[in-house]
């Protein structure tokens, strides 16, 4: 069975136009099935925008697991001058994510992970990361994203209680070198900040 986190999705149906407001501002964007939540902003991405605070204003921004791009066009909007890239394996949430941005004249980029390698330090990530991947996969994108926060970087995650938010936050303590807290609770939804563990 396929899902919305396969680089190889079934092919993608007709895009369907939804309205959106992100962080305030009114959006339109196309969304479409083979795609998270593909008929509209998940409730966990709409506590998560809610409950972030303002991204920097410039640096590196990433959107990891963009979808159809709803978290990565927030954060273009609220930071200009940040470089925005929103990184999914599913090659249809990206063209969705970089044609919504030019919708709404937001300058965000798209790659698949291996796309997106370099030395860049990340300034700030955001993320509804995809759970249901299961536990070593979504253990493994933590690995490989969040060491390359920088020094002064964050990152926030949005979890749904049910789906294991409690367990992510220890693990992450455990097996990285970051500090978490719970920064907000919300319909059932645990938004978990990162930072990198001072030395």
């Amino acid at each position: 069975m396929s899902h919305y986190f396969s680089s190889e999705p079934p092919a993608r149906s007709r895009e369907r136009e939804v309205r959106v407001v992100l962080r305030g501002r009114p959006m339109t964007a196309g969304t479409a099935a083979g795609v998270f939540s593909g008929g509209r902003l998940d409730p966990g991405t709409a506590v998560l925008l809610r409950e972030v605070p303002d991204p920097p204003a410039s640096g590196l921004g990433v959107d990891l697991g963009c979808g159809w791009g709803p978290i990565a066009l927030a954060m273009a909007d609220a930071a200009p001058g940040l470089r925005v890239v929103g990184i999914d394996v599913n090659p249809a949430a990206r063209a969705l994510t970089e044609v919504n941005a030019h919708r709404n004249g937001l300058a965000v980029e798209a790659r698949a992970p291996e796309e997106f390698a370099g030395p860049a330090p990340i300034d700030v990530l955001w993320s509804n990361p995809p759970i249901r991947v299961g536990k070593a996969v979504l253990h493994e994108m933590m690995r490989t994203w969040l060491p390359r926060l920088a020094p002064a970087g964050e990152a926030y995650l949005v979890v749904n209680k049910n789906l294991g938010s409690d367990s992510l936050h220890r693990w992450l303590e455990q097996e990285l070198p970051v500090t978490v807290a719970r920064v907000a609770s919300h319909k059932g939804f645990r938004v978990l900040r990162v930072r990198p563990a001072r030395t």
